[in-house]
């Protein structure tokens, strides 16, 4: 196989040089985020899927885990739920971890009547190291007496399988904002804030009160009720004016996020996914809701993106699954990290076209990685602390704002702040496939636009060589061949341990000159520098 030269495409096709960017020495603090910022939500019904069980542990699974692990020195954290944890029943005579039913009408991509056994927690105990939150069924708990006895049930089943150093927090609903919309909404219309908090409250009794018999060493906090969007029937800021907080147990403050629609026309990889005009506008809405809420809190709850991903309804094929769509992943992550967002977790099931992995062979999908996962590795490395001192993240505008972005990581040493980081992404299409579904590749590939970036790095001292990594993919529609700094995480390569491919470039170092660097990036691409030992 040919050797696939980076610095060959990057001298072989004329640069489009840009303006040089000025990259700021005093980054606020709201762009810090938690350790774990790369972090995952996977839906209840997918759970078992993903984990396995402790007689079968999905070790492909945790393969990818431990990468996340090795690039930023933390296991990302498991949001355990989404609309099918609404849709949960406990049956203590079942001996299958999950029997699911699904009905085309309501979802062809999840079951929607469930039930769960005992088994279903042996999940929780195979990812050694990893923390998960649990989510417990609010739409029937709230409104049927099986649904009710489903909480008293599992709580205890719950605590006793998280009480191993493993509980991250716990959730009660999946997006109640919504409870009364749709042709299944499980709440009637006029069901408001006031009714909302009530339940929640009272959902929230029992599951202290079960854990504080089961479980006494554990404390209980929850996430706040994650809803859909600024924009649905019932609103966050009411639901926190009708006392949602009032037993002072909420620790943080979860929103749910997609850019678009699967299904809505329109929707394409340039105008939606790669576009940082858009991402923009979609986060710094939740930012708006969130200081509505605490503009005049002391000490607001962290605020956490506890599940979201591209397109809602699981993704479409061909923008999804597509490398354009792990640059978009690149570019929410680091805008959310820069504008306070102290997690994200990255929503994903069996067989949804926007995973970042799918666990098991299923008559739909075969077991592998895919495009978005290699987001996850680029702002994992982004994201991580320098030494033990966490980064902070700012956003550097662009004159082509609307197709790239980048993004400075600092850190403090000493008093002062340095640069500890330099992110480019390039998301100015790039297409090499028939329709760019990433299927049938072109016979005659066009060009690829090679741009230009100048930055002027204060503090960072004249001679210092950085070093580059690159996110690489033969174009934006590409959904396999996707490397990062030259490593394949492919399920067929070693499981899904990162492989070192012989056949991409590495080791690539720019120079500061003048107080200022400069790197080629390719139209549909990503580059991180790294400046200095340890960063």
């Amino acid at each position: 196989m040919a050797k696939t030269s980076v610095l060959a495409l990057l001298s072989a096709i004329a640069s489009v040089t840009a303006e040089t960017y000025n990259v700021p020495a005093n980054p606020t603090t709201s762009g810090q985020p938690f350790d774990s910022f790369v972090s995952y939500s996977i839906e209840f019904s997918s759970f078992p899927d993903f984990a396995g069980n402790l007689s079968h542990p999905n070790k492909y699974s945790y393969n990818l885990i431990k990468n996340i692990h090795a690039l930023s020195n933390t296991n990302p954290i498991f949001r355990v739920g989404g609309n099918t944890q609404d849709f949960a029943l406990y049956n203590a005579s079942q001996t299958a971890a999950l029997i699911g039913i699904v009905d085309p009408n309501r979802s062809p991509d999840y079951p929607t009547t469930i039930t769960i056994g005992k088994a279903y927690f042996e999940s929780y105990r195979t990812w050694p190291g990893v923390k998960f939150s649990h989510g417990f069924n609010m739409g029937l708990g709230g409104k049927t007496p099986e649904g009710w006895q489903t909480l008293v049930d599992t709580a205890p089943l719950a605590c006793q399988a998280l009480r191993h150093g493993n509980l991250y927090t716990w959730e009660y609903s999946n997006e109640p904002d919504l409870f009364t919309s749709g042709t299944y909404a499980p709440r009637p219309k006029g069901w408001n804030e006031t009714a909302m908090v009530d339940e929640w409250l009272k959902g929230t009794d029992e599951i202290r009160s079960q854990v504080k018999r089961y479980c006494p060493e554990i404390d209980v906090k929850f996430i706040a009720p994650s809803n859909a969007g600024a924009n649905n029937a019932l609103k966050a800021t009411k639901m926190w004016a009708a006392g949602l907080d009032k037993r002072n147990d909420i620790e943080m403050f979860s929103t749910h996020n997609y850019i678009d629609g699967a299904k809505v026309p329109g929707v394409t990889l340039q105008g939606t996914l790669m576009n940082h005009t858009r991402t923009k506008q979609s986060v710094n809405n939740h930012i708006t809701e969130y200081n509505a809420i605490f503009n005049t809190t002391k000490s607001p709850p962290p605020l956490i993106f506890g599940e979201t991903n591209s397109l809602y309804n699981q993704g479409r094929p061909g923008l999804s699954n597509t490398f354009g769509a792990a640059l978009w992943g690149v570019n929410f992550n680091m805008y959310s990290a820069s504008v306070g967002f102290k997690r994200v977790h990255m929503h994903q099931g069996t067989n949804y076209r926007y995973q970042a992995w799918q666990p098991i062979t299923t008559d739909l999908d075969t077991v592998g990685t895919k495009a978005p996962y290699y987001a996850s590795i680029a702002v994992a490395y982004m994201t991580r602390r320098v030494g033990r001192t966490p980064v902070s993240i700012s956003n550097i505008p662009l004159s082509a704002d609307v197709a790239e972005s980048a993004y400075a990581a600092h850190y403090s040493s000493r008093g002062r702040n340095q640069l500890a980081r330099l992110m480019v992404v390039n998301m100015h299409g790039y297409n090499t496939t028939v329709d760019g579904a990433g299927l049938e590749p072109l016979p005659t590939p066009p060009k690829r636009t090679v741009r230009n970036y100048k930055f002027h790095v204060e503090g960072v001292r004249d001679g210092v060589r950085a070093s580059v990594y690159r996110l690489m993919a033969n174009g934006s529609d590409a959904i396999t061949g996707i490397t990062y700094d030259g490593w394949s995480y492919n399920y067929d390569l070693d499981e899904g341990k990162g492989v070192r491919l012989r056949n991409v470039t590495i080791g690539e170092k720019v120079v500061v000159k003048g107080g200022q660097v400069e790197v080629d990036v390719a139209d549909s691409s990503a580059v991180i520098l790294s400046f200095g030992k340890g960063c």
